[in-house]
């Protein structure tokens, strides 16, 4: 379910109208991107050694190391550098460390974060929209003649980190695995994780995540889960409302044998409960043609596709026979796929050409035709750009538009976009746009909503209770 939440969300709407064939088109575009992940973005990964105080520090040729060359005479000769890439904000927390393997002469040596307009003649925390925790005094340095104490002094063979935790807006430091502190993240705009050397002899490996980290970020991260999961569960829904919603999802979906071992369970725990759709139809819709979904879904989910149009021939003729039908040519383009999976390759050029090639002169169709042909010019198409297509994903996303396209020849349907999705999945799809406007207010920080991230904390939280 978690996969056709996300997928969905990432799916331009293409159904807003109401014909049985634009069904089809919903799950065409998830067979075709629905399955990329969008929220991710990149992390610093280097040091950027062309915007740097070059004239003061020598960086080694892996861009993970950096030593103070020169005697500092004035407070502006700093060797300062930023990483080759701002600081990912499309997460919970990110975070990177130094080791310092030489304090130098003066142990002036400091981490944290700046802008892409810090002059990098001067020390994090010496100039607006900055913030660094400098290891000769332990003072947290945020702007112009803003100096705090914070934490203490650090020198050779120490390992200091600094961190953004989006879910609390909080900058932090670490020192030798531990927490030091942390403060109001105050600093607009994308932060670069930044280090400085200020005295002779002073050196600092960089570590962006290539080795392990001396502290447990991942202890933090699940320490956050938790107290979003500690809110989640103050709130809590009546037994037999979320009874009903979870049994309209089995419905929706046609897992017949699933349906009837959680009503056994339910039976003599949860008092019943009616819910009317918006669109007026009530609980027998879903529960129309349940045995036939059930044995198209398994059909199809095995891969066992002439199985799955012959009885498509047989009970709904139309869903295969349209040959303007999306849902038509996910089922010709998985025959194909099966076919290439199984090696049969001949066969599958006789079938593109005998099947494929009908659907290709329509518009929205060619580039899921063209990816599902330009498998067999792979030795190993799993490997290849297109290998997405042999996915289980793929199969599970034609049995939701077959299953949808059953779902609409019921003539008591008012509204076929309920056919799309169930209750349960309605409600997930308006919890992801809530945090998505949450993120938004937050200048779209923080990792955005992932249900399977959410089971697990759950698992997380139960196995710890």
């Amino acid at each position: 379910m978690n996969d056709r939440i996300n997928s969905s969300n990432n799916v331009i709407n293409t159904t807003n109208s109401t014909t049985p064939q634009d069904l089809g088109l919903h799950f065409l575009e998830m067979a075709r991107f629905g399955l990329c992940d969008t929220d991710d973005d990149e992390s610093p990964t280097e040091l950027n050694t062309i915007n740097s105080s070059g004239g003061f520090l020598f960086v080694a040729t892996d861009k993970l190391s950096i030593k103070y060359t020169n005697v500092n005479l004035h407070g502006h000769d700093v060797g300062v550098i930023q990483a080759n890439k701002p600081a990912p904000v499309k997460r919970l927390v990110y975070y990177f460390e130094i080791h310092v393997k030489d304090a130098g002469a003066k142990g002036q040596i400091a981490i944290g974060f700046t802008t892409d307009r810090f002059k990098v003649r001067r020390q994090p925390g010496w100039e607006p929209n900055s913030c660094g925790y400098h290891g000769d005094d332990g003072l947290l340095y945020r702007g112009v003649s803003k100096k705090e104490p914070f934490g203490p002094t650090y020198t050779s063979g120490d390992t200091v980190g600094a961190g953004i935790n989006y879910a609390s807006g909080e900058l932090f430091f670490t020192k030798n695995g531990v927490v030091v502190g942390a403060v109001e993240k105050d600093i607009k705009g994308p932060l670069f994780p930044t280090i400085a050397v200020h005295s002779q002899n002073e050196e600092v490996q960089v570590n962006f995540g290539q080795k392990p980290f001396a502290f447990d970020i991942k202890v933090l991260e699940a320490q956050e889960r938790m107290k979003q999961q500690a809110t989640i569960e103050k709130f809590s829904l009546p037994s037999n409302v979320s009874y009903r919603i979870v049994r309209s999802y089995l419905e929706h979906y046609g897992y017949e044998d699933t349906l009837r071992a959680f009503d056994m369970a339910c039976e003599s725990t949860v008092p019943p409960i009616y819910i009317t759709q918006e669109s007026g139809s009530d609980d027998q819709d879903n529960m129309y043609a349940l045995n036939q979904r059930k044995t198209l879904r398994q059909l199809i989910r095995k891969g066992e596709i002439d199985a799955a149009l012959g009885k498509l021939n047989e009970w709904y003729p139309h869903i295969v026979q349209d040959e303007k039908s999306a849902t038509s040519l996910l089922l010709h383009c998985q025959k194909f796929i099966q076919l290439v999976r199984v090696g049969a390759l001949k066969e599958a050029v006789k079938f593109g050409r005998n099947h494929l090639a009908k659907f290709y002169g329509l518009p929205g169709f060619q580039d899921l035709i063209q990816d599902t042909v330009a498998l067999l010019a792979y030795e190993r198409p799993q490997e290849s750009p297109v290998g997405y297509l042999l996915e289980d994903k793929q199969r599970e996303i034609l049995a939701d538009a077959v299953n949808a396209m059953v779902l609409a020849t019921n003539p008591n349907v008012k509204d076929l976009q309920g056919c799309l999705h169930s209750y349960l999945e309605r409600l997930l799809r308006q919890l992801t746009a809530c945090c998505l406007v949450r993120r938004s207010l937050n200048g779209d920080q923080g990792e955005a909503f992932q249900l399977q991230r959410v089971f697990d904390s759950s698992k997380n939280v139960s196995a710890n209770a």
